[in-house]
């Protein structure tokens, strides 16, 4: 386990690093299409997360759910902000995008970074949680993270279904 966590916590130190310089040298819609990666792949570890939180505990799968976990950090620590830059909350030829411009909006900014900073506490949390192997206090931290992430759909997100 100690491996895995230095290991993932290397990968974590080089995504941020990474994703911060590659912004950078982005185009905007690579930025949309970085970000959404991102996002995807953060989606893809929860639902393997909740799958073993809302299972039955002779199947939980404790070092699965600790992985994934870890990947969620990353992704929250990596620096996604920086890809998140005035003229990427339009579609830009096929890349489309569902950011509200309100993310972009100055009067935002404190609400954002709160909302930011909780998901990034919340995922931070989730990791180390997942990292002790209980299966009910994994499931009631996912919990927080789920709401973490709700939080900022709601105000700067625009629903799939409008």
């Amino acid at each position: 386990m100690k491996n895995l966590l230095k290991t993932s916590l290397l990968a974590a130190a080089t995504l941020l690093v990474a994703t911060s310089v590659a912004a950078q040298q982005l185009k905007p819609e690579e930025m949309i299409q970085t970000r959404q990666a991102g996002y995807k792949t953060m989606a893809w570890n929860m639902g393997k997360i909740k799958a073993q939180v809302e299972g039955p505990a002779d199947k939980f799968d404790k070092t699965l759910t600790a992985n994934a976990a870890l990947v969620v950090k990353a992704v929250a620590n990596s620096g996604m902000g920086s890809l998140f830059v005035a003229g990427t909350d339009k579609a830009i030829g096929d890349i489309k995008t569902r950011v509200k411009p309100e993310l972009f909006d100055p009067a935002n900014k404190e609400e954002l970074g709160k909302i930011v900073g909780n998901f990034v506490q919340q995922a931070n949390k989730l990791a180390e949680v997942a990292a002790g192997g209980d299966q009910k206090a994994t499931l009631a931290q996912f919990g927080e993270m789920g709401k973490a992430c709700k939080a900022c759909h709601d105000k700067f997100r625009i629903d799939e279904k409008k």
